[in-house]
């Protein structure tokens, strides 16, 4: 099964509908499977004493609220719809998270394929059933969580009757440190929970998706912006066009990699095995009705005669013909 990869648009459309659908060109351009956005209204998940997270700060040091940074962030409902419709056109799938009940709400009646949740969302657990009842498959992000808060948002999402569920292991930092990635984590998760399990990757780089891919990920979420020097939180944290269509590139050349698990030669192998393996050969010269013992041969290459293997079954049989030094035996000459 193929990996499933999410172009992470978020808000770095920058609360422009014209630069939200270049960002959908750039996730089709680069092959991703699809591409997510944040519906929102901005008083429906922030208040007005809300500071600004950290990386928030450092990536947009804007004396400002959280609130009024995210007002800024915030595309009108009715432009997701077109949004989606662009998607629709450009063949890629829209999917967005939502930040309340009206959003989500929202999103249902676009008939979108799939509800992302945000980490922030894994303890609030009035909106986490009221996702499960949508009965929309769900991805559920897991930044920020302990293995007990993620167990607890899973059992609430299960107890609507909702059993569509994935799980992506989040650092919720932009960008994360490597050491603080912690992959092993989604193994944890994975087998814990026995289901699904992928990576919303906010490291820099290709080498968290790379293992994350081998670890096992089944989906890999990534944020793109059109440039890291455009103003906003998440920038920073992204990939532009060119890296991300080399961070999909490093993702399909892994799963190459990893192959289907089945021990065997590959088609080129099967040939380089007739120059590369070892036939059973004639020691020296031997003669027409010689029985063949032990001394009278070696093994050498070319590899296209019998098999040193069957060494057992060939001592004892009488030669057919006259054999030079260093000739390949064959089961017409015995």
């Amino acid at each position: 099964m193929s990996v499933f990869i999410i172009a992470e648009a978020g808000v770095n459309h920058n609360g422009d509908i014209n630069l939200a659908k270049r960002l959908v060109d750039v996730a089709v351009e680069c092959g991703a499977n699809a591409i997510k956005f944040q519906t929102f209204k901005a008083e429906e998940s922030t208040g007005s004493f809300a500071e600004k997270a950290q990386y928030q700060k450092e990536n947009d040091p804007k004396e400002e609220s959280q609130l009024e940074m995210i007002r800024k962030l915030e595309l009108p409902f009715e432009q997701f719809k077109e949004i989606q419709r662009y998607c629709n056109e450009k063949e890629i799938i829209f999917i967005s998270t939502p930040d309340g009940i009206e959003s989500l709400n929202y999103l249902v009646s676009l008939d979108v394929p799939l509800i992302k949740i945000g980490s922030t969302e894994v303890t609030n657990y009035r909106f986490l059933r009221q996702i499960g009842i949508t009965g929309k498959p769900i991805i559920l992000s897991t930044g920020m969580s302990t293995l007990g808060e993620v167990e607890k948002a899973l059992q609430t999402l299960e107890s609507t009757g909702n059993k569509d569920i994935k799980i992506m292991h989040c650092i919720s930092d932009y960008p994360t440190n490597v050491e603080d990635l912690n992959l092993r984590a989604m193994i944890t998760m994975k087998n814990a929970f026995q289901i699904p399990v992928g990576l919303s990757d906010h490291t820099v780089g290709f080498e968290a998706a790379i293992a994350a891919v081998a670890l096992g990920a089944e989906f890999i979420e990534k944020h793109i912006t059109l440039d890291r020097n455009m103003e906003g939180p998440d920038h920073r944290a992204s990939m532009p066009p060119l890296e991300f269509k080399e961070y999909i590139e490093h993702i399909r050349n892994t799963e190459l990699l990893l192959g289907d698990g089945i021990k065997k030669p590959t088609k080129r192998e099967e040939q380089i095995i007739k120059a590369a393996r070892r036939s059973i050969v004639a020691a020296y010269d031997l003669e027409k009705n010689s029985i063949i013992t032990e001394e009278m041969i070696e093994f050498k290459r070319p590899g296209y005669g019998i098999k040193p293997e069957m060494i057992d079954i060939l001592i004892g049989r009488k030669l057919k013909r006259d054999l030079k030094k260093d000739e390949v035996i064959e089961w017409e000459d015995i």
